[in-house]
């Protein structure tokens, strides 16, 4: 059963190519993504509509964690961004379906996420905390514009 929508909302300084990118790399993803307390290991991305995503991530406090993966349903280069996850937890049974907007602004990026199907296991602001924390950490690594 699922219960549960989160809806985010920011504007990032810097370009949409940078951010559309975050959520394609897998080095990236794995950087930003797990929200604070957790580590990343991308096991699998291959960003392209039918592809598939597979991560795991792990509490470093206690060392537990869980998987997850899903599939791009829809990808519009540094636009928009669909797609699905599912843990392999039975206990979290359903499709999550995230949907992620780009639109550039004056200052950079205005970024909106919706994520829907959200477990009942869940709680929502659970959920919308840890989205908070992943933004801040995704603001920190596209942000800066560090020449080479």
């Amino acid at each position: 059963m699922t219960t549960g929508t989160v809806q985010l909302h920011r504007v990032l300084r810097a370009p949409p190519e940078r951010v559309y990118r975050a959520f394609l790399e897998a080095d990236a993803v794995a950087k930003w993504l797990p929200p604070f307390g957790f580590t990343c290991q991308v096991h699998q991305l291959d960003a392209r509509v039918g592809g598939t995503h597979r991560m795991s991530f792990r509490n470093f406090s206690t060392g537990h964690g869980h998987s997850f993966g899903g599939e791009y349903l829809e990808l519009v280069p540094n636009e928009k961004l669909r797609y699905t996850d599912r843990f392999d937890d039975p206990h979290l049974p359903g499709t999550l379906e995230v949907t992620v907007t780009l639109r550039p602004v004056l200052c950079g990026t205005e970024l909106s996420i919706v994520q829907s199907g959200i477990p009942e296991a869940i709680p929502v602001e659970m959920c919308y905390l840890g989205w908070q924390e992943s933004l801040a950490q995704l603001a920190q690594l596209v942000e800066p514009a560090i020449p080479d």
